[in-house]
């Protein structure tokens, strides 16, 4: 029963929202009645709401997801670094760490004009379209290099690098400058610039900052991203 609950949990994936119970019974391949006494059970504990005839995720999973230790100290450690980044940009900054094959992201932070972005604080995005996304798979070793290589590459935009050997050339160039960036991979319209943080040999988060594309500067961008991931990672392994 375990597994079907996390079944009917992972429904919510990617984006939250609200479903009906037939929606839900689908989407989890279950029978409807186990559906129904799965929801019941779910909305007791506080991990599922109902609002008439819709289920949605629960505040109790918000808090849970919270506490987790790792997200939790990174992006505690992290926040003043992306403020700072913030205020030297006034752009949309974004925290993110890896999961597989996909960033995850832990912060975002944006001031009164909010970019048309599919990126949001716990939401999931392919390595290769996104610029943090490249920043960690350029530094997370060569195996994972070739395993997202060898496979196909996903396309979120007409832009997404869906070539493995462009792909690769824009891992390498990372490697050399201690940036990625991405144009229009991940949406239309916006430009990145990320960089990798560490706390040993292999990058355990990346930073960006996400920019309308009129008025993307990397070289005026690129001090600032260095700097804040700089600082994060001494901050990260000074255990401060």
């Amino acid at each position: 029963m375990l597994d079907k609950a996390a079944a009917v949990l992972d429904c919510f994936r990617p984006d939250g929202g609200s479903f009906r119970l037939t929606e839900l019974a689908a989407r989890a391949g279950l029978a409807k009645t186990t559906v129904h006494r799965l929801c019941a059970d779910l909305v007791r504990l506080g991990l599922l709401e109902r609002d008439a005839e819709n289920y949605r995720l629960g505040a109790v999973l918000f808090e849970l997801g919270s506490l987790v230790p790792r997200r939790r100290d990174l992006r505690e450690a992290a926040l003043p670094f992306l403020q700072d980044l913030f205020e030297a940009t006034h752009e949309t900054v974004h925290l993110g760490v890896r999961e597989g094959h996909e960033v995850v992201y832990v912060e975002r932070i944006h001031g009164h004009e909010v970019l048309r972005l599919p990126s949001r604080i716990g939401g999931r995005l392919p390595l290769t379209c996104t610029g943090v996304g490249k920043a960690l798979l350029a530094f997370s070793g060569a195996e994972l290099t070739e395993e997202v290589l060898a496979a196909p590459l996903p396309r979120l935009t007409a832009h997404s690098i869906t070539d493995p050997e462009r792909l690769r050339t824009a891992i390498e160039q990372a490697q050399v400058a201690g940036l990625a960036y991405e144009e229009e991979e991940a949406a239309p319209g916006v430009s990145c610039i990320a960089a990798p943080v560490f706390d040993g040999p292999a990058a355990v988060a990346a930073l960006s900052v996400a920019v309308p594309r009129g008025r993307f500067r990397p070289a005026q961008l690129a001090p600032a991203v260095r700097t804040a991931a700089l600082g994060l990672s001494r901050a990260l392994r000074s255990g401060t």
